[in-house]
């Protein structure tokens, strides 16, 4: 019997390092969690309130799109550009969301543009792109982020 209770006892301690699992350590899950996640897109793209009533993504972000160039377009008709330019009919802006929801704009121009005057350009496009409505930013794991991106905004329609 002392052989039996020897013989359980030795199993037993023996057998409690079969239910030890190595724990990761923090660093380890941070790399990987870091690794998982793409930094390239974000999971949310900004949008106007407006936009956010729909329920599929790529709507949201078609609409936030849709509403920015057309309010785009319609505070620059009201000025002289197409009349200063007429032969510029469509003109790049980069568009910057930072997460405060504040906007700015910056006329994206060819390298080799001498026919324009840059400066004048960029200083009615701060002059007239004022007073949007609120824009809610994108969002990275739940997390406000800056978005960038161009837009190409048609100044002439005919």
């Amino acid at each position: 019997m002392k052989h039996y209770y020897f013989l359980l006892f030795l199993t037993l301690f023996t057998s409690c390092q079969y239910f030890e699992k190595q724990v990761p350590s923090e660093k380890e899950l941070l790399q990987k969690e870091l690794k998982a996640i793409n930094w390239k897109e974000v999971d949310e793209y900004p949008s106007f309130i407006d936009c956010d009533k729909l329920a599929d993504k790529t709507e949201r972000q078609q609409c936030f799109f849709n509403l920015l160039t057309q309010l785009i377009q319609e505070k620059l008709q009201v000025d002289t550009l197409s009349i200063l330019y007429p032969e510029l009919d469509t003109i790049e802006v980069k568009v910057t969301v930072f997460p405060n929801s504040k906007m700015k704009f910056e006329p994206q121009f060819p390298k080799d543009s001498v026919a324009y005057d840059t400066i004048k350009i960029d200083s009615i496009l701060h002059a007239r792109l004022v007073d949007f409505p609120k824009v809610n930013p994108a969002l990275k794991q739940g997390i406000p982020v800056k978005t960038q991106f161009i837009l190409p905004v048609i100044i002439k329609v005919e």
